[in-house]
């Protein structure tokens, strides 16, 4: 039986800037290197945490090229090449392909709610267009429109090389459904939480992995959870996941809460800049020590 191209923790990498908002070459480098020595999978870049949405073609082109040269081929790159618009998509999408990244992660239109027909035209024309991996990026709460289970299904029974989803959902019944009906026509087809917390029900429902904020700052309790669940030590996973669970309520400081993961990677020990891109904005005294008793809820400082 066919296994998934891509499984394990996949961290959406935050992108580092400096002060002035320009890419931050040497600080992404820090946190690259901090993430290939705790264990990661693979390295995703450019998605919600990384501010792709913030930037222009040119800034998304400028990590795309950054990450894959410095990763090297230590673990699979993901570019994230999502937009509400089709051609744009192909364009980054080609441009990933260029550079040498193993696959590209595509978020559905955001502002407009589409027909089927044309979300699913969408995703088509990509496919046809570009040689190279995808994963679908499922986010509701970002672009009001679910992928729902049926709709994956139609789309990988056409398409081999749509090879997995992002599933940021908040509930268990959408992955459960997501992982039974998929993998039932394409076995090789990869079922991420997108969610941090829903790591070890997807693991436990037959899914592949997680790609999640937490992996930035404690990439430590996914790993662990991960490679529990592998060597089939099932309390050694429930104990790391208790002490993940509280590690969500930091996603409710701020919103965009991109600033939250660089403050949290910061209060972890690695030295880099927070600046984010507008319109988010900086974290504020009183949320940075929000930010710390959750850390601190979640034994981590």
């Amino acid at each position: 039986m066919p296994t998934p191209m891509f499984k394990g923790i996949i961290p959406p990498v935050s992108t580092i800037f400096h002060e002035d908002g320009s890419f931050d070459q040497e600080g992404t480098a820090r946190l690259i290197d901090y993430l290939l020595n705790s264990g990661v999978n693979g390295l995703f870049f450019l998605g919600t945490g990384g501010e792709f949405s913030q930037m222009s073609v040119s800034q998304r082109k400028e990590v795309a090229e950054f990450a894959v040269s410095y990763v090297k081929g230590r673990v699979p790159v993901l570019i994230g090449t999502g937009s509400a618009s089709t051609d744009e998509v192909i364009e980054l999408s080609l441009h990933a392909k260029g550079v040498g990244a193993d696959g590209v992660v595509v978020i559905n239109p955001y502002y407009w709610p589409l027909s089927e027909d044309n979300l699913y035209a969408h995703f088509a024309k990509i496919a046809e267009a570009v040689d190279l991996p995808i994963l679908l990026y499922n986010f509701p709460n970002l672009t009001g429109q679910d992928l729902s289970p049926e709709f994956v299904r139609k789309l990988v029974s056409t398409y081999s090389n749509i090879v997995g989803i992002k599933e940021t959902v908040d509930t268990a019944g959408h992955i459960r459904e997501m992982i039974l009906k998929v993998k039932s026509v394409r076995p090789d087809f990869s079922v991420f939480a997108g969610f941090d917390d829903h790591l070890f029900n997807t693991l436990a429902l037959g899914g592949d992995g997680a790609i999640s904020a937490s992996a930035n700052y404690a990439p430590e309790l996914t790993i662990g959870i991960y490679k529990a669940f592998q060597s089939e030590d099932y309390a050694k996973a429930i104990e790391l996941h208790k002490q993940l669970a509280p590690l969500p309520l930091m996603y409710k400081l701020d919103s965009p809460f991109v600033s939250v993961i660089k403050e949290a990677i910061v209060m972890r020990g690695l030295p880099i800049s927070t600046h984010v891109l507008g319109p988010a904005s900086p974290l504020s005294a009183v949320k940075k020590q929000e930010l710390k008793d959750i850390l601190n809820m979640a034994n981590l400082l």
